[in-house]
């Protein structure tokens, strides 16, 4: 039973140093100037103590398209950024539609076993949106899928989506929507709005967006089923989100439960940055506009959004070095997550550590009914835990990163907050900047 020795470490940020003691995968001891024999020590020098951080939304491509990004990859820039555990889309090659798929991915996380990889299930066949998956043989397979999500398409038949949401109510599914009106979409390239238009391309308005959540906020109160939106991008959807978590009958809450992501980068990005064309800032929902950024950094501090998500989406090469109409949509997110959450909320004042930990950690891990994940950093607790410098600053270089894709926005950019190191059940998955198998 291997024993490791946390020395100067201040939970939540708040109070004077103290040390963890973890032992048997648990918090074991808190308290200062702990004496006690162990494997490992680690001095923290004052770094922040949190719960192990938890994505609900990355794209590890694995299975089919090894060249982007694979389990061990992904898991390893996921660990580097201080998470416990992710959350594997579904629109691998084939699709995570059945439970042969799903336990590959999950027995692949276990055999890397850096962080829990949880897969996503599809919520209909090949993600065509015509026809509902396996959703209860994943359920019921060995890596007990209980999130499902089309995320890259929308769920846009709202007679599928309403079954989808009655189907895992069964069995305390989650249903993660890609809010995307696609008649609205087709052919668009950027945000609707100036800078588009100015640049000739073609636009993705904010109403696609909107109309879905709206839409599926009233599917989700019909059914009494979990609605989880992924990556929301604009005001009008924070608002809308806000208005129905306000509703119900005598101060109780709507029928169905209702959660929300915003990702690290449509909390700093405008589309501002289009005016180069460099793919790298192409990404689905598009960025938006700075009106946009400051209503997303106030939904999620006032809990109108919930979590935090990366919507970690490496490419290979050749699917980002082209011109803008066929480069691929999405970012690097896993390991920047916490540089930016701290420039843009902590910094700003907007959330404390401990906000920090509800929503990067303590939320996602209840929306996804992960019991021992997002735990209090307390004795007995289970000792899943990232230890954050939060005056460090650091370079991001994308050559650095783990991941094996390099299509990074904040290439370049100096960041605030550092991961010293990332403890999964107890075991140094991560210490100083290098993974530990």
């Amino acid at each position: 039973m291997s024993r490791v020795l946390l020395k100067d470490v201040r939970p939540y940020g708040a109070g004077e140093p103290v040390d963890l003691l973890v032992e048997g995968g648990v918090i074991a001891e808190v308290g200062a100037g702990i004496d006690a024999d162990a494997d490992e020590i680690v001095h923290a020098g004052g770094a922040v103590a949190l719960p192990g951080f938890v994505d609900l939304h990355t794209h590890l491509r694995e299975p089919g398209r090894e060249d982007a990004e694979t389990i061990d990859t992904g898991s390893a820039a996921a660990a580097l950024g201080g998470y416990t555990a992710v959350f594997a889309m579904a629109n691998t090659d084939p699709v995570a539609d059945n439970a042969v798929v799903v336990e590959h991915v999950w027995r692949r996380g276990q055999e890397v076993g850096l962080v829990d990889v949880h897969p996503v299930g599809a919520v209909t066949v090949g993600l065509a949106g015509e026809q509902l998956a396996e959703l209860g043989t994943m359920a019921r397979s060995a890596a007990q899928v209980r999130m499902f999500s089309d995320d890259g398409s929308c769920v846009h038949d709202p007679l599928i989506m309403r079954r989808a949401l009655e189907y895992t109510r069964a069995f305390g599914g989650v249903v993660a929507q890609h809010a995307e009106e696609p008649r609205l979409t087709a052919g668009a390239q950027a945000h609707e709005g100036d800078n588009a238009a100015r640049l000739g391309l073609a636009g993705w308005p904010a109403p696609a967006e909107e109309a879905i959540v709206a839409r599926d906020c009233l599917l989700a109160g019909h059914t009494g089923g979990a609605l989880h939106i992924c990556h929301v991008s604009t005001a009008g959807t924070a608002e809308i989100l806000r208005w129905w978590k306000s509703r119900g009958a005598d101060g109780e809450p709507p029928s169905g439960t209702v959660s929300a992501e915003v990702t690290p980068h449509h909390l700093l990005l405008t589309d501002d940055r289009l005016d180069t064309y460099d793919p790298v800032n192409k990404v689905n929902p598009p960025l938006r506009t700075d009106a946009d950024v400051r209503a997303l950094r106030q939904a999620l501090a006032d809990g109108t959004v919930d979590c935090v998500a990366t919507d970690h989406a490496p490419h290979a090469a050749q699917d980002k070095d082209c011109e803008w109409a066929a480069a691929r949509p999405g970012m690097l997110g896993l390991q920047t997550a916490l540089g930016i959450i701290t420039l843009t909320m902590v910094r700003s004042g907007l959330l404390d550590w401990r906000g920090v930990a509800r929503v990067m950690s303590e939320r996602p891990a209840r929306i996804a009914g992960l019991a021992e994940q997002g735990r209090p950093v307390a004795p007995g607790e289970p000792a899943n835990l990232v230890l954050v410098d939060p005056d460090a600053e650091w370079t991001v270089r994308s050559a650095e990163l783990a991941s094996l894709g390099s299509n990074s926005p904040f290439e370049g950019m100096r960041l605030p907050g550092r991961v010293v190191a990332t403890l999964l059940r107890g075991r140094l998955t991560a210490h100083e900047g290098k993974v530990r198998r």
